[in-house]
């Protein structure tokens, strides 16, 4: 017996996607200081990118991303995810009302694996919602270079 297919996810209204990125990058004034970018939005999958920037750098010598901006970014990446899927779980309730319910978001646990040294001009992220409760969101997330290649990846919970 197989189980049914999740019914489709409808998309976001444009001013729910532009609350969201204002928030994301302009109100969470960490997010503006890393110069987080976002890329897509979907109820499942979100994305966005950093630009290498001279303050950004971690080793002198090699020019590398330091690591503490890479977990701060993924972490920042889950939390969108997390925001996404709330907002696609309440689409019966306004944009501004379902902006609201990210009040008390918060990150309870975070992992982050360094796989390869984080060299390049401009880097990708991406973050899924592995499951979304009542009270708990899982996340994974991924970091890329330029050229695709995966260079960290991570895993978090957050309290809603």
């Amino acid at each position: 017996m197989s189980t049914p297919a999740a019914a489709p996810a409808l998309p976001f209204e444009p001013e729910f996607v532009a609350a969201l990125t204002t928030l994301f990058e302009e109100t969470i004034a960490f997010n503006r200081a890393l110069g987080l970018r976002i890329s897509e939005v979907t109820a499942t999958h979100v994305t966005g990118h950093i630009e290498m920037r001279p303050d950004l750098v971690g080793h002198h010598l090699h020019q590398r991303l330091h690591g503490g901006v890479i977990s701060a970014t993924l972490d920042a990446m889950a939390g969108l995810a997390v925001m996404a899927a709330i907002g696609a779980r309440h689409m019966d309730e306004p944009p501004a009302k379902r902006m609201q319910r990210f009040s008390r978001l918060g990150t309870v646990d975070m992992r982050c694996d360094y796989l390869r040294q984080a060299i390049g001009e401009r880097f990708t992220l991406s973050a899924e919602v592995v499951r979304l409760g009542s009270r708990i969101a899982s996340t994974q997330m991924r970091f890329m270079g330029a050229n695709g290649a995966l260079l960290a990846t991570g895993a978090a919970t957050y309290v809603l």
